[in-house]
């Protein structure tokens, strides 16, 4: 497909709801919080919803799907991802990982075309639609797989990409995409294929503008879309680099991030401006930028988060980050 050709992905919302904390993503939350929190962001307006199989191991598909059953369907975008399903342990230890309460499934990485197809199929029986407005492959990165990286990539293409692009060309999936936190990555995956989005987490951030370089000039001559995740930085940006809690990339923080992160903050405190706040908004500064996801898990944090998105910054604060 022509990038002059390719129409852009209608997100209900620009700020869209991250499932991962309904999914238990570092503490346990219940049902009725998690409906409750899922609520009060629709009616607040935040109408794009992401999530994935991995997160709480299937627990925030269903428990998403459980309230956007309640919504009607062409008010909201919904995304959600393939690369995993989930199979029972039948004994076998499984690593929970980050996950306070997941369901005690087993992940399977599986890549290729039928795993992809059986991915999405459970995702379907969990979230209860028929079809998906966008379909991301999902941690196809160093992180995730080190030295099996490569042949996770030749799979992905192989297997994934085929059978999402399949979907697309058949009408089951509008827009298809990549979520990656490597914009290395993300930029071989948009050179590769004819991919509607990127979601990059972490690498366009206050902090880490690195997806600049190599993902954002990629994706402008293919016409791909970019979403932004971890625009905290999995919590530095939050927290504030002093806090014993801060973390970086689900980590604790190196030196140089957190000597970066205090050159921000002064900057702030320079301009009177929450760092939050700047780290919300930043990503918008770019047009490619489509939507920008943020995980939450209680209901004060969507009120918070809107204001910080709608927060007044000065020409001269953006001057003074552009200069470190």
């Amino acid at each position: 497909m022509n990038c002059d050709d390719r129409q852009k992905i209608t997100f209900a919302s620009r700020l869209g709801f991250g499932a991962s904390g309904i999914g238990t993503l570092y503490r346990d939350v219940s049902e009725e919080a998690a409906r409750q929190v899922l609520a009060t962001a629709y009616e607040a307006g935040l109408r794009y919803f992401d999530t994935a199989p991995l997160y709480g191991h299937g627990l925030s598909e269903l428990r998403l799907g459980q309230y956007l059953r309640t919504v009607p369907r062409d008010t909201i975008t919904v995304s959600t991802k393939v690369g995993r399903y989930m199979v029972p342990p039948r004994g076998e230890a499984v690593d929970y990982g980050l996950w306070a309460s997941p369901l005690r499934l087993k992940p399977v990485f599986d890549y290729s075309y039928d795993g992809t197809l059986r991915s999405l199929e459970q995702s379907a029986n969990r979230l209860g639609f028929p079809d998906f407005d966008l379909v991301y492959i999902h941690d196809v990165d160093r992180f995730t797989h080190g030295d099996d990286y490569e042949r996770r990539f030749g799979e992905a293409m192989e297997g994934a990409y085929r059978a999402l692009d399949d979907l697309r060309k058949a009408g089951h999936v509008r827009a298809i995409g990549v979520g990656v936190n490597e914009s290395d990555v993300a930029r071989r995956f948009v050179e590769a294929g004819d991919f509607d989005a990127v979601m990059i987490a972490g690498r366009y951030t206050l902090l880490d503008h690195s997806a600049a370089n190599d993902l954002f000039p990629a994706a402008k001559k293919a016409g791909t879309e970019i979403v932004v995740a971890g625009v905290f930085n999995s919590g530095i940006l939050a927290t504030g680099p002093e806090a014993s809690a801060a973390t970086y990339d689900y980590g604790a923080p190196p030196a140089a991030i957190i000597a970066r992160a205090q050159a921000i903050e002064r900057i702030c405190e320079a301009h009177s401006v929450p760092m939050q706040a700047a780290a919300i908004q930043f990503p918008f500064r770019n047009p490619l930028v489509s939507a920008a996801v943020l995980g939450m898990s209680r209901p004060e944090r969507i009120a918070q988060n809107l204001k910080w998105s709608s927060n007044a910054i000065p020409d001269a604060f953006w001057r003074d980050i552009d200069s470190i």
